[in-house]
């Protein structure tokens, strides 16, 4: 699984030579910029640590014209500066791991970490939250609380500009005394040593017609809370009717699944789920033993698996639109053709020889497949000494020490990353992978800083795990070959390993005492509930 990070749509534009406001902000250069051009329009508002205050978590408003021209100041000038771009997975945990590390007086770094959101999400248990099962606060956190114990300051603001300066050093000595400059959105100037780029991914939904404009996404806090909503508006709508809420679910993976899953168990009967995917099995990456799983539980609650197809568009039934058939589901009930009940139409197309077009009707459509890496597209700049070296998907391709290649100064993990496994292939973008990332990452930069060796990033993969329900789940360890635990036991599994995986102790802790008190709470419930059928049947 792949926001977290910093919401931008990018594109890396040269700018030009004689620009004297430019020339000002960053007088190393004046060749090219990596430039994050946000998706919002909407006035910025940074939130700066204070310097004064002597304690994390107080926070300067800053607006966007007093801070046009202002430069962070860094509470010692002398000590490392590590800025870390993304607050996800790999960013927060890179400088939780920076703050765990034993340094010198002199050289233990400061480190600033930039996120447009105020809170971590744990991407992971986001399907909780569609079942009751969590709350926001147990899963997405707020950096403040987070790091108020650390080192760490924590701006709220998004990347505008990016002018990395170690490249200086490539063919040369490496005599730079600083690695470069970040501009954000907001007008705040960051100068660092150190650069850690985790700006995450976002959902790919420009591929298809229609996508963007009336399919959901799933990928982010907010994503959550907006599919939490439309499902309660359309359980509020059918409630007392005979008709059925008809969800459709783009993508079949790991993300589609418990998509799937969840939203199938929440309405029971009063819905269908439809899971539509190119491929002709669902999860194609997934061990056999979740498929298994998966593919059973699906089947008990009616999903409807649509496999061998891909979306060819959406759009929205119109006024005089009747409704289609569907091929062995039967007629889907009259579209009432009024502006409160929109329904969508999506046609399908088969991907192999032998099915035929479909075309499905729903009241809502999520959609799970595809993500774009947020580190911008490059332009050939004057100078290719600055360019970031980028894949075709738009990630930084780094060594095997997670260091950009041509940028030593300049680390990249997660989704920001091209890296690939001792067999060659591409590590997934996953929860996992970025927690091991950030792990190294922190002591590669620890080892950089105190003339020290790095480390090659070597993946372990520790298994993979899966939601399909309140108490239901399927966790493949790989240190145990052929074994599934699914059912209560894989749920119970899943969430203690999660548990174990949050930021900080004292979250953990808080976090296990609601989930125990939680259990307890229904345990108690089903217990009177069992009472009471076995005393009126008596």
């Amino acid at each position: 699984m792949a926001s977290i990070a910093l919401s931008a749509s990018a594109a890396l534009l040269p700018l030009k030579r004689n620009s004297g406001a430019w020339s000002k902000l960053f007088p190393f250069s004046s060749k090219s910029y990596l430039s994050f051009k946000t998706c919002r329009k909407n006035r910025f508002i940074s939130f700066a640590a204070s310097n004064s205050s002597g304690r994390n978590g107080d926070l300067v408003v800053t607006s966007e014209d007093e801070s046009a021209s202002q430069t962070y100041t860094w509470p010692d000038k002398k000590k490392p500066r590590i800025c870390i771009l993304g607050g996800g997975f790999g960013g927060l945990y890179t400088a939780l791991r920076l703050e765990s590390l034993v340094w010198q007086d002199d050289k233990k770094p400061q480190v600033l970490l930039v996120d447009q959101s105020e809170r971590f999400v744990f991407k992971p248990m986001l399907y909780e939250l569609l079942s009751g099962e969590v709350d926001a606060w147990e899963i997405a956190p707020c950096f403040a609380d987070l790091l108020a114990n650390t080192g760490v300051q924590f701006f709220k603001d998004r990347v505008k500009l990016l002018c990395p300066s170690d490249h200086l050093g490539v063919n040369g000595p490496m005599t730079c005394t600083r690695g470069g400059t970040v501009l954000l959105e907001s007008g705040l100037i960051v100068e660092y040593d150190w650069l850690v780029l985790s700006l995450g991914a976002e959902p790919k939904l420009d591929v298809v017609p229609g996508a963007a404009e009336f399919a959901f996404p799933f990928s982010t806090l907010e994503d959550a809370c907006r599919v939490d909503r439309k499902l309660s508006e359309l359980e509020q709508r059918n409630f007392g009717k005979d008709s059925l809420i008809r969800v459709a679910v783009v993508g079949c993976g790991y993300s589609g699944v418990e998509l799937a899953a969840t939203v199938s168990e929440r309405l029971e009967e009063k819905g269908i789920v439809q899971a539509i995917n190119v491929e002709t099995t669902i999860c194609p990456t997934g061990t056999p033993g979740n498929r298994e799983a998966a593919l059973k539980v699906l089947s008990a609650r009616k999903v409807q698996l649509v496999l061998g197809y891909f979306v060819r568009c959406i759009r929205r039934v119109g006024e005089f639109e009747a409704s289609v058939k569907q091929p062995e589901t039967g007629a889907i009930p009259n579209v009432a053709a009024d502006k409160n009940s929109d329904k969508y139409i999506l046609e399908l197309q088969p991907t192999i020889k032998g099915l035929e077009s479909q075309i499905f009707e729903a009241d809502m459509v999520l959609w799970t497949v595809g993500s774009k890496p947020l580190l911008p597209h490059v332009e050939p700049p004057n100078n290719r000494l600055h360019d970031l070296p980028l894949n075709a998907r738009g990630q930084a391709e780094t060594d095997e020490t997670l260091r950009v290649k041509g940028h030593p100064r300049i680390f990249a993990l997660g989704d920001s990353s091209a890296l690939r496994d001792s067999s060659g292939r591409p590590l997934p973008a996953t929860a996992q992978v970025a927690f091991q990332q950030a792990d190294f990452a922190g002591w590669n930069l620890w080892a950089a800083i105190n003339d020290r060796p790095l480390l090659p990033f070597r993946f372990q993969n520790l298994g993979e795990m899966m939601t399909l329900g309140r108490n239901d789940a399927a966790v493949s360890p790989s240190f145990v070959e052929g074994v599934t635990l699914d059912g209560p036991i894989g749920h119970s599994a899943r969430k203690l390993a999660y548990l174990i995986r949050l930021p900080t102790d004292e979250h953990r802790l808080k976090v296990g005492v609601s989930w125990l008190t939680k259990s307890a709470i229904d345990s108690v419930a089903l217990l009177q509930s069992t009472l009471t059928k076995v005393f009126s049947s008596s």
